[in-house]
């Protein structure tokens, strides 16, 4: 399996960009809160996971077959659509419809991001309708179109990060706080950033 889309219960994708990988995807694990919007959209996904607290009863019974039902209260529904999909040995994940609608559900989904990372070697990223978030445990090249906004979140309040291409340099930024790093600006078609090992979180807009 190249790619797997999950698709969580948040704001449902409009923006061309993610719209369109949802609409070209060869498979989409779904997680219930979500499933009945992409059904509305003649979608019908690969698999519907979750605790199914949030999918109506006649759709468990007309999906059935494709529910993988998990009622463990120590993850989230988007931790156990990412676990089965793991199990599918995809070489990349990217998960839609994980922001918006509830501010605490968006910076929950968020911060899993690096701990999906540090998870196994599959490239995981999460698609809003503004941007991407990127999680990245090592420098290295990024691509961004020239001017995109990039903010960069820096888990580990330690961590020194150089930077090439950007607009405002991150080589003297403290990240004390989530905000340091922030409304960035890619200055050619990708930018570097250079430190040898942390948690660290990208938004690159469209």
């Amino acid at each position: 399996m190249d790619e797997i889309i999950i698709l969580a219960d948040g704001e449902f994708p409009t923006h061309e960009i993610p719209s369109r990988k949802l609409q070209n995807a060869s498979m989409i694990v779904c997680c219930d809160g979500a499933a009945a919007k992409l059904l509305s959209c003649d979608i019908t996904p690969d698999f519907i996971v979750g605790d199914l607290d949030s999918l109506d009863l006649s759709l468990r019974e007309k999906y059935r077959n494709i529910i993988i039902e998990s009622d463990c209260q120590q993850t989230n529904d988007l931790t156990k659509a990412f676990n089965h999909s793991l199990s599918l040995n995809p070489s990349r994940i990217i998960i839609l419809g994980a922001t918006g609608l509830r501010e605490d559900h968006t910076l929950g989904n968020i911060s899993l991001l690096s701990d999906y990372s540090l998870m196994s070697s599959v490239s995981v990223e999460l698609w809003t309708n503004l941007g991407r978030f990127i999680p990245v445990n090592s420098g290295g090249i990024f691509y961004a179109a020239k001017g995109s906004q990039v903010s960069i979140f820096a888990l580990d309040c330690n961590l020194k990060i150089e930077s090439i291409g950007l607009k405002y340099p991150l080589d003297n930024v403290v990240f004390d706080n989530w905000w340091r790093g922030t409304l960035n600006e890619s200055i050619e078609d990708s930018f570097e950033l250079k430190f040898d090992k942390g948690r660290v979180l990208l938004f690159i807009t469209y």
